[in-house]
């Protein structure tokens, strides 16, 4: 099995919209990336609600492996990384979502209940109004073969 190679950070800096990340990867490539899904869910980021400016004051972790507020504040490279990749399209891109409902003769309803979300996001992702997690682009994918 070939060696996974973790993303690594070569740079980062608060976003210009709230509780967003801008990234420089290892490689050149450069992300923005909205974390205030991670930052609006998860208690453990609850100062950084709190506090907008602390957000501000991100900066980048031992080894870019992932960024940093305070010792106990932190997300990794490989999740950042995910989140890039979703938000731009690249686990599944809103007409290729669309494209596979179609092949796959599917309402907006009857995919929704292939993939056990709501009709309003299958809408959503199809509109290219919210990313496609990689959960849903790899059932999708499952659901091809079926």
């Amino acid at each position: 099995m070939p060696k996974k190679t973790l993303p690594r950070i070569a740079e980062v800096g608060a976003g210009a919209k709230p509780f967003s990340l801008r990234v420089r990867w290892d490689g050149g490539e450069e992300s923005d990336v909205d974390v205030s899904g991670l930052i609006g869910t998860f208690r453990a980021y609850e100062t950084l609600r709190r506090s907008p400016e602390l957000f501000q004051q991100v900066r980048l972790g031992d080894e870019g492996t992932d960024v940093v507020w305070s010792d106990d504040i932190d997300i990794s490279a490989d999740t950042i990384w995910r989140l890039a990749r979703e938000q731009t399209g690249a686990t599944l891109s809103p007409d290729a979502f669309k494209a596979w409902r179609e092949r796959k003769a599917y309402t907006l309803d009857a995919a929704a209940r292939a993939l056990g979300i709501s009709r309003r996001m299958v809408a959503y992702y199809e509109q290219g109004a919210k990313p496609i997690p990689r959960v849903v682009a790899l059932a999708t994918r499952g659901l091809e073969q079926v």
